[in-house]
């Protein structure tokens, strides 16, 4: 039998990192044998933070699987340059799961809140700048809302 040592049995703790509010240029809908399929390209964002805080580049993804399950499988990536000169590369991965409400409000084009649905990811971010190397090494979750056209992101960093 397995045991687990006191020291796992540590809170997890967060911190607020920064806010991601990103506009897509396009969108496109593809049925497939693994789900619908959404493709969205990034055309401008901002991200803010107490710590950071930037652009985003236009030319980034999400490439979003929605199974039969009502379950949003979120593959993202995306970069952007911080108000000094940095560049930060970020990949994402998540799940949103809606229901018949949020699906439909999704569809008609509205944003669909945080608090309407379970949307939940982990940025992983990477630089080669010294200023920022901070980031290759953090582990970061996400709350999520968003539209066919934009999304936002509430990142915290874990303790």
């Amino acid at each position: 039998m397995i045991t687990f040592t006191p020291d796992l049995d540590l809170p997890v703790a967060t911190e607020h990192l920064c806010d991601f509010k990103i506009r897509f240029a396009r969108h496109e809908l593809h049925r497939t044998p693994m789900g619908l399929r959404l493709t969205v390209i990034v055309e401008e964002g901002e991200v803010s933070g107490p710590e950071i805080s930037g652009r985003f580049l236009p030319g980034g993804g999400d490439w979003i699987t929605l199974g039969e399950d009502l379950v949003a499988r979120l593959d993202v990536r995306a970069s952007f340059q911080t108000d000094d000169g940095a560049i930060v590369m970020v990949t994402n991965t998540g799940r949103a799961r809606l229901d018949a409400d949020a699906l439909g409000r999704f569809a008609a084009g509205e944003l669909v809140a945080a608090r309407d649905m379970y949307a939940r990811s982990s940025p992983i971010f990477e630089t080669g700048d010294e200023r920022y190397a901070w980031l290759n090494g953090i582990h970061t979750v996400a709350i999520n809302q968003f539209s066919r056209h934009e999304v936002h992101y509430r990142v915290h960093r874990v303790l």
